[in-house]
């Protein structure tokens, strides 16, 4: 069996670990507008991202990771972060980074753009116009 073959044409499932599973349904639905396909409560929240499970998993306790856990690559980076601005989100300034930015985004030596942004447990989320 050649390397990678066992899981290269497997579908991905993602996972983000959550305190409060009524601010998460709030913001992965209502605010990211993902589709809620099940409410496997008290095991997950499962939502429909574009094809790609993410499966919100309540957790007693959370120490979020310092970098991002989860992300999307958009077609203009700008009109995806207007709207979430206007949703309610507040994207992440990192002195000397992207903080001179109007919008928060950054873009890296290869010419992507990106913007980092939290869900309601602290957890790295990004945007990513490539």
């Amino acid at each position: 069996m050649a390397t990678g073959s066992i899981l290269g044409g497997s579908k991905l499932v993602a996972f983000v670990a959550t305190t409060d599973p009524v601010k998460a349904l709030a913001f992965f639905e209502g605010v990211l507008g993902l589709r809620l396909v099940a409410d496997e409560s008290p095991f997950a929240l499962v939502f429909d991202a574009n094809g790609t499970m993410l499966r919100v998993t309540p957790v007693g306790e959370h120490k979020p990771a310092p970098f991002t856990v989860m992300g999307w690559g958009v077609e203009s980076i700008e009109a995806a972060v207007d709207e979430l601005v206007a949703a309610g989100v507040e994207f992440m300034r990192i002195p000397g980074f992207n903080d001179a930015d109007p919008r928060a985004i950054w873009t890296a030596p290869g010419g992507a753009r990106i913007a980092w942004f939290h869900d309601p447990d602290k957890n790295v989320l990004s945007l990513t116009q490539f």
